[in-house]
């Protein structure tokens, strides 16, 4: 009996020192927020967003929502992301874009370590995406059609 007692003790303490870690964790991933001068206008979601100082943090604990803030708090959206791998050693926060012409969209974020977050692609860009891969001479390369662009960032 007494060992039972002990064991369902045991097991409550390490449920609590878990539950307390995760805690931890998450709040330290919440308060890390990628800073950076974008020096030309965007698009989020269905929201075109002005050049200027943006803020990139969690939107919510899970971290699978992006808030994206101008520094003044007048424009504002918020992007549903996936985690993504890194595939180069690129170890510093930064914003990555991709470019159609003269329309950029926000498609991932990186906080300096080896997973970011990759911003679902909004309906405008899947439809430039359409547009460009039905034209005959470019169906070839639709795939690559969009420019990458690197912004660097910091971590505040």
């Amino acid at each position: 009996m007494k060992k039972e007692i002990l064991k369902g003790v045991t097991m409550l303490a390490l449920l609590v020192a878990l539950a307390l870690a995760t805690a931890v964790v998450s709040a330290n991933a919440q308060s890390t927020q990628v800073v950076s001068n974008i020096p030309f206008e965007f698009v989020v979601g269905d929201q075109t967003l002005p050049a200027g100082a943006y803020s990139v943090r969690p939107a919510n604990a899970q971290a699978n929502a992006l808030m994206i803030q101008s520094k003044d708090g007048k424009n504002a959206a918020v992007r549903l992301s996936n985690p993504t791998e890194q595939r180069n050693n690129k170890r510093y926060a930064r914003l990555i874009f991709h470019r159609y012409g003269q329309n950029y969209f926000l498609a991932e974020v990186w906080n300096g370590e080896s997973t970011g977050r990759q911003l679902l692609k909004s309906k405008h860009e899947r439809a430039i995406e359409r547009e460009l891969a039905s034209i005959p001479s470019k169906s070839d390369l639709a795939q690559s059609t969009y420019e990458t662009i690197e912004v660097v960032a910091v971590l505040r």
